[in-house]
């Protein structure tokens, strides 16, 4: 072999042990590519579902102050006052209402569950509908208590408006008031449920 061909071989192994060298690189940067795009996919994901599980976190609290006044219309006619129940305890259920069948569940669930009538706690379901919005889905779901109907003032008095999933609405809520008109408990459930035997221990106890 001349002195010429083995420079010409020597620089085409030089070219191709480059050329694999830079193919190399470029597999390093992509599959370190890939792996970054996992890892801020899966910190995003963690996010989120963090985020998530806060949001659908419930809040309870047991500042007791006065409990607002208010009367209003029923969806079967007439009206429902708080002043009604002076003397017992009182337990207001604030709901999305028509186009949350779940919230309607909870109150069916409710009424099958003797212990509130056997303590003497009036249940109270609020929503932000009409009549007519309502009372067919309670009578979907064979809800005998009719619904107190609001047009948001009392939802907002008792700080019970946009804090569930949807703005302007109440959140799935309950606010228990005692025999004296005291404010004794309020909890906010995103989860939009709760076992009625759990509520029902749980007002039992603020009641004492």
């Amino acid at each position: 072999m001349t002195s010429g061909s083995a420079t010409r071989l020597n620089k085409r192994e030089q070219v191709l042990e480059e050329a694999r060298a830079a193919q190399h690189r470029q597999e390093r940067r992509r599959l370190l590519t890939a792996r970054l795009s996992w890892l801020v996919a899966l910190l995003l994901i963690g996010g989120l579902v963090t985020a998530a599980l806060l949001s659908s976190r419930s809040e309870t609290s047991v500042v007791q102050k006065v409990a607002p006044p208010f009367t209003l219309p029923l969806s079967e006619g007439g009206e429902v006052s708080l002043a009604d129940y002076a003397g017992s305890p009182v337990l207001l259920y604030f709901n999305s209402g028509a186009g949350c069948d779940v919230c309607i569940t909870q109150m069916g669930a409710i009424e099958q569950t003797p212990g509130f009538a056997e303590a003497g706690i009036k249940v109270i379901p609020i929503v932000i509908n009409t009549a007519d919005q309502i009372n067919p889905v309670r009578e979907r779901f064979n809800v005998q208590a009719p619904f107190a109907l609001d047009d948001g003032t009392v939802t907002a008095a008792y700080d019970m408006l946009g804090v569930g999933m949807h703005e302007g609405l109440p959140g799935h809520g309950f606010v228990l008031i005692d025999a004296q008109g005291v404010q004794r408990w309020s909890g906010v459930y995103p989860s939009m449920w709760l076992a009625p035997e759990e509520l029902l221990k749980i007002v039992s106890g603020e009641l004492g």
